[in-house]
């Protein structure tokens, strides 16, 4: 459940969601060229489609949230692609909240950048260390998201505590399954798309 539900969250935590998510929406925005859309689009759907699966867990439950290979593919257009599809399951099947969007995407999209952040870490690589990149990137997002999410949950009061808890063992192995998946999917894009991850690759 790294979607929040309305009513758990204050007005204060809900605004300063927002405030971060509007900023974060405003100045990636500003980068998206009319080249990239097909891109953006594409990986927005992997990753809508990524978390509709929702496996029970306890108080909470656990799904695939793939916001690692949307920044590794997207960069810094990531966040827009967390939001459109945060949107969409919000809207179009009931996951997460209305008033909690800026939350989450906060929580998910500023995730799914650190991941981007980690993947470029230098310049020129060879085929072993994108792999390898890949993976971190993709268990970091998920990792960086989950705790965010707890956080956030510990901030609404004593009776989240347990969600919280519960919500941070329960992903333990989505960290390592999707670390496996994205590090996979690098290492398969190296081979039949390399401009997908516009990287500079050696050996």
């Amino acid at each position: 459940m790294v979607h929040i539900s309305d009513g758990v969250l204050s007005g204060e935590v809900l605004a300063a969601g927002w405030l971060v998510t509007v900023v974060a929406l405003a100045l990636t925005l500003r980068r998206l060229r009319a080249e990239e859309i097909p891109k953006l689009s594409l990986t927005t759907a992997a990753f809508f489609v990524a978390s509709l699966v929702h496996v029970p867990f306890g108080p909470t439950s656990v799904h695939l949230i793939m916001n690692g290979l949307v920044g590794v593919i997207l960069g810094p257009l990531a966040f827009i692609s967390v939001f459109i599809g945060l949107v969409l399951q919000a809207f179009l099947f009931g996951h997460g909240g209305i008033t909690v969007i800026g939350v989450n995407a906060m929580n998910m999209g500023l995730s799914a950048l650190a991941a981007y952040a980690l993947f470029r870490m230098s310049k020129m690589k060879n085929k072993v260390q994108v792999g390898v990149l890949g993976f971190l990137a993709g268990g970091l997002a998920v990792a960086l998201a989950v705790i965010l999410t707890a956080l956030v949950l510990f901030l609404a009061g004593e009776e989240f505590t347990a969600v919280a808890i519960a919500l941070l063992i329960a992903h333990i192995p989505i960290i390592i399954i999707e670390a496996i998946i994205v590090g996979s999917i690098v290492a398969f894009l190296l081979r039949i798309k390399p401009e997908m991850l516009k990287l500079e690759v050696s050996g």
